[in-house]
């Protein structure tokens, strides 16, 4: 294309750069789909009723769903650079509605696990935050950490916007046409994605928002699987083990660390177990879920504030604060449950709330620091940690449940973890290596 250069390095532009349309659609497929990532939590109870099956069986098939979300990621983000953005996300959703929609003749616990935690999982994975990361390291050089923080509000907002919805239909319709909304509304963004998004700024002959000058489509990367290893390898071996320089393997195994601890202080916790354990304590079923759909309010604003923070500060002392703050948050818990909805209950939403996904901005920043052009498959295999770590207090949660009556001493063990990830957040060194951004 002999004029995309001339084309991006115009001086002027009257209208917003094709960054920002990219984004929107991002940020609306994310919405889109999180529908599927709001249902977990709200089928626990019906399904035990419905099926007899224990909580700890139901909380297995999340767990599988959640750590195939994690280990899916890294090779997503391969895929990505292999066969396009677009195609990856297109199929990613059909998984989703089809999962989603074989859940409605499922008879047993081992069909919940393929449909729910398989096929779901794969298809969220697909679509996880690599996503966004792929989407906003080939898009934009400026205002990284703001999209960042933007495009990761759009599960928060998905949240939003599908729980309460999802709750009532639960409540008063049953589970099933719940699953079926989840699998309409993955189909639905299906066009979406086909139509607007493209997977580099040279496919319209464009930039990279900030950057000035234009920077040509990369050959497609075979051999997606083998890249993804290898990125792994190269972070988290040794030194010794490894051929090269590069960074040494500390910073990868801290960022998973600490990233796992997110994960089961968040999806693995409260996202699958805070509408049940509300109900234990009496709370209806629709006020609980609506609490959980009102931090997702907050955590947009946090999210977002945490991306224009990462562009300022030092992002290890930002995840410290960010850990420690949720660890207080989650100990106070349990003093806070009640039957109706208070107003401590409420302080509890909006502070946790503010800090649901704060920590994804600035990890994501540490991978670029350490990791340039790989950082975006290196962090899938962070988020696979963090989908480790989601997956066993999804599991664990159901256990305990069972074996004590409630629910307490994992909110009491999941505020120590957060502790112990300040810690690890501040031990990372910063170190910014050629070509990271």
């Amino acid at each position: 294309m002999p004029d995309a250069a001339p084309r991006a390095l115009a001086p002027r532009r009257r209208r917003p750069h094709r960054a920002w349309a990219v984004a929107a659609v991002t940020f609306l497929t994310i919405v889109g789909a999180a529908g599927f990532a709001s249902l977990p939590g709200l089928l626990i109870d019906p399904l035990h009723a419905e099926f007899h099956w224990s909580r700890g069986t139901i909380g297995f098939a999340v767990s599988v769903n959640l750590a195939l979300y994690g280990l899916t990621a890294p090779f997503a983000a391969a895929l990505m650079d292999r066969f396009g953005i677009r195609r990856v996300v297109a199929a990613a959703l059909s998984v989703i509605a089809a999962g989603t929609a074989l859940t409605v003749f499922m008879t047993s616990s081992w069909q919940l696990v393929l449909y729910w935690g398989v096929l779901v999982g794969l298809g969220s994975g697909s679509m996880a935050l690599a996503f966004a990361a792929t989407v906003t390291g080939r898009w934009f050089t400026e205002r990284r950490g703001l999209v960042t923080g933007i495009l990761t509000a759009g599960g928060a907002s998905g949240q939003l916007v599908f729980l309460p919805a999802l709750s009532w239909i639960v409540d008063r319709h049953d589970w099933r046409p719940a699953a079926v909304t989840v699998s309409l509304a993955a189909v639905a963004v299906v066009p979406l994605v086909w139509l607007l998004l493209r997977d580099h700024p040279a496919d319209v002959g464009l930039a990279p928002y900030g950057a000035t000058e234009f920077v040509p489509k990369p050959p497609p990367q075979r051999g997606a699987a083998r890249r993804a290893v290898r990125a792994l390898a190269s972070a988290a071996l040794p030194s010794r083990f490894r051929s090269g320089g590069g960074t040494s393997a500390g910073p990868f195994w801290l960022l998973a660390g600490t990233f796992a601890i997110c994960g089961a202080t968040t999806n693995g916790l409260v996202k699958t177990h805070f509408v049940p354990a509300a109900h234990d304590h009496g709370m209806p079923m629709t006020a609980a879920a609506s609490l959980l759909a009102v931090i997702g309010v907050f955590d947009i604003a946090g999210t977002i504030a945490s991306g224009w923070f990462t562009d300022r500060f030092d992002t290890r002392r930002l995840l410290a604060v960010y850990y420690g703050l949720r660890g207080v948050s989650l100990m106070f818990l349990p003093l806070l449950l009640a039957d109706s909805v208070r107003p401590p209950m409420l302080f509890f939403i909006v502070f946790y709330g503010l800090d649901w996904v704060a920590t994804v901005p600035p990890t994501i920043a540490l991978c670029r620091e350490y990791y340039g052009e790989d950082s975006a498959i290196v962090f899938g295999w962070v988020l696979a940690a963090h989908q480790v770590g989601a997956a066993a207090i999804a599991f664990v949660g159901g256990l305990a449940r069972d074996a004590f009556g409630t629910y307490d001493p994992v909110w009491f063990a999941s505020g120590a973890l957060c502790a112990a990830a300040a810690l690890m957040a501040l031990v990372i060194r910063r170190r910014r290596v050629e070509g990271a951004r």
